[in-house]
């Protein structure tokens, strides 16, 4: 019994990473940009969007699709950078254990 013991310690203690690990996303911010920079999105690590700019060049009535496209890409771009950033820190939390394909970490 003494290795089941030492597994469930060692679940206890991912789980205690991994709760950190999701405060910490909270925190950090990650920016995607399109347009050459025209529009870029701030996401933070959970991917909640936390700003947003809109170069004055393009407020312009006829430019209405074409702002709502790089809205929608620079956003895309940022949500690629948030989920590389998780996976990159899930491996630390885990140790690189590889987890099962489609898990979900709580709260997320």
């Amino acid at each position: 019994m003494k290795n089941l013991g030492d597994m469930m310690k060692q679940v206890q203690q991912m789980q205690s990473k991994m709760a950190d690990m999701q405060s910490k996303l909270e925190e950090q911010i990650v920016t995607g940009s399109s347009g050459g920079g025209l529009v870029t999105v701030d996401l933070n690590g959970k991917g909640t969007m936390k700003g947003i700019v809109i170069d004055p060049s393009l407020l312009v009535a006829d430019e209405k699709e074409i702002v709502e496209d790089l809205i929608i890409a620079a956003h895309s771009d940022a949500r690629g950078k948030v989920d590389k950033m998780m996976a990159d820190q899930m491996k630390e939390v885990t140790g690189g254990i590889s987890l099962p394909p489609g898990f979900q970490m709580p709260g997320m």
